[in-house]
C-alpha cells in the first residue's frame, strides 16, 4: 500500500471541527503584515490577491475586497473594478510562473452556492493542466500539491513584483 503524506491538512481538518478563528479570515489577514504567515500577494488600494490556504492546485489565488461585504452589488464600482484588474494581474502572473493552459475564475456567492467564507465575497483564481483532475480528486477526495505552500507564496510574490515593476 501506497501512503500519502500532507501534514497540511490536519489544520484544515481541525480548523473545520469548530476550531475557527475569530472574526473573518481575510479581515484578519488584512491586519497582519504581509509574508507567508498571511499569504497576501499583493494589496491594491481597494482589494488584495491573496493565496488560498487550502488549495484546489498550486498557485490557488484569491481577490478579495478590503470592504467586509458577502455579495458584489454592495461593493462600490471601484472595488469591483479593481478586483478585475487584480485578476487579470494575477493570471498573468500565474502564466509566468506555471504556464497553465487553462483558468477557472469565479465566485461562490452565498453558502448555499459553495461560498466556504460566505461573509466576505472573493473571486477564485484556479490554474488549471490538462489531466490535473485524476483519481485522486475525483474517488479518493484527496489533492495532491507538487510544492509547499511558502513556496507557492514565494514564487508569486517574487514573480507579481517583477510583472508591476515592468508596468
Amino acid at each position: 500500500m501506497d501512503h500519502i503524506w500532507s501534514p497540511w491538512r490536519m489544520t484544515y481538518i481541525q480548523n473545520n471541527n469548530n476550531n475557527k478563528e475569530e472574526g473573518c479570515v481575510f479581515c484578519n489577514a488584512l491586519a497582519q503584515p504581509d509574508g507567508d504567515g498571511n499569504l497576501i500577494v499583493a494589496r491594491g488600494h481597494r482589494a488584495f490577491v491573496i493565496l488560498n490556504r487550502y488549495p484546489y492546485t498550486s498557485g490557488h489565488l484569491m481577490v478579495v475586497p478590503m470592504a467586509h461585504f458577502p455579495t458584489l452589488e454592495l461593493l462600490d464600482p471601484q472595488t469591483r473594478a479593481e478586483m478585475m484588474e487584480l485578476t487579470t494581474h494575477a493570471t498573468r502572473v500565474l502564466q509566468a510562473q506555471y504556464h497553465p493552459q487553462g483558468f477557472n475564475l469565479g465566485m461562490n456567492i452565498g453558502e448555499i452556492a459553495g461560498a466556504g467564507i460566505a461573509e466576505h465575497v472573493h473571486m477564485h483564481i484556479v490554474p488549471r493542466w490538462a489531466g490535473d483532475t485524476n483519481f485522486m480528486s475525483s474517488v479518493g477526495e484527496t489533492r495532491v500539491l507538487p510544492e509547499a505552500l511558502e513556496d507557492t507564496y514565494n514564487r508569486i510574490r517574487q514573480e507579481w513584483n517583477n510583472l508591476s515593476s515592468r508596468k
